[in-house]
């Protein structure tokens, strides 16, 4: 590979890094200010104009925390853990288009780290992998709570898993394609998936909360019954790693939904904008909607963990296994359908 290429690519992935870890940073603070808004209240304002620099005092805080250690025949695995989960939210973001190119330097730069075919299995694999970093965590932690919630989070996330990948099954058959940048330049202008598959959309969203554990379904830490959940056990940055990696998951999560049915960076207008202003000013714009789409999917996120109470467990379960991989196998059903009456109207010429 031409070394330009290497150093383009390298810059790409620690710029994307830095950026999940960024938003993940001060998705903590615009969580306190979400949930002070919905609650009347005024949220951090100390730390900075504004409170933004609270999580910079926050994570201070944690780097500065003594370390304590629960007394467990897995000590290499209490550390194993929080790095798996940590490094599972960061590793999704390489396959993500951030927006079309840059014209630089006589060359078109593509604006994601990594472009491959299978991008969407990439993302379930990942996804699949990300289940044992809390797995570990809570079985390494030697605590019985820690152990159950660890459980509770590998069923939920097996269970919605399952309905997650049916629901995109009939995205691919739609798109042809599981390539990330290839489904984002089909959605140019208002051409979105949401609007053909809005089913689709409605069970991806659902499961990406299960996902993330988020409420209403972060069962696997709910502190009335299992204090902590899997991270019981962990102090300082051991259990900042897993809290930062569920914001990065929820920041990457709302990315992929934006990618995925929203259009990504594209806009209304695109292609006139790239005729008349040029291609770089036009992908900054597209950059800039398709964070805009970003920060409303975290702003969903935040409203409902404020807003929703947290399900029971056994109804968790019931709405993965009896409604939603039902609704998403009918939804795989009806796209083949309407895909083989067009087919047939085509062949047939009418």
């Amino acid at each position: 590979m031409d070394s330009t290429i290497i150093i383009e690519k390298s810059v790409i992935i620690l710029v994307v890094f830095a950026v999940t870890m960024i938003m993940a940073m001060y998705s903590t603070w615009a969580e306190r200010k979400v949930a002070a808004f919905l609650q009347d209240r005024v949220g951090p304002n100390r730390a900075g104009w504004g409170g933004l620099l609270q999580p910079l005092a926050d994570g201070m805080k944690l780097f500065s925390k003594e370390e304590f250690e629960p007394d467990t025949p897995n000590r290499f695995l209490f550390f194993v853990g929080p790095a798996i989960s940590m490094s599972m939210a960061l590793m999704t973001s390489a396959v993500i288009p951030w927006g079309d190119k840059f014209h630089l330097f006589g060359r078109d730069i593509i604006l994601q780290a990594a472009d491959i075919d299978n991008a969407l299995l990439y993302i379930l694999a990942i996804l699949s992998i990300g289940i044992y970093g809390i797995m570990i965590g809570g079985w390494a932690s030697n605590n019985k709570f820690s152990l159950m919630g660890a459980v509770r989070a590998g069923s939920q996330m097996v269970s919605y898993e399952i309905a997650m990948g049916l629901s995109l099954i009939a995205l691919l058959m739609m798109t042809g394609t599981l390539s990330l940048r290839e489904i984002s330049l089909q959605q140019s202008g208002m051409s979105w998936n949401v609007f053909y598959q809005p089913l689709s959309f409605l069970i991806f969203l659902i499961c990406s909360f299960a996902e993330t554990n988020r409420t209403p379904f972060d069962l696997a830490e709910c502190e009335s019954e299992l204090i902590g959940g899997y991270h019981t056990e962990y102090s300082s940055m051991k259990m900042g790693f897993y809290l930062f990696a569920e914001y990065a998951s929820m920041f990457i999560s709302s990315t992929i939904l934006a990618v995925l049915f929203f259009g990504g960076y594209n806009y209304p207008g695109m292609s006139w904008a790239v005729e008349n202003w040029g291609v770089n000013l036009a992908n900054v714009i597209g950059i800039g909607v398709l964070f805009a789409k970003i920060c409303f999917f975290i702003f969903f996120y935040m409203w409902v963990r404020w807003t929703i109470p947290r399900f029971r467990y056994d109804q968790l379960m019931n709405l993965g296994w009896k409604i939603l991989i039902p609704l998403s196998i009918l939804n795989i059903v009806i796209t083949g359908i309407v895909i083989l009456r067009h087919e047939l109207a085509v062949f047939l010429g009418f």
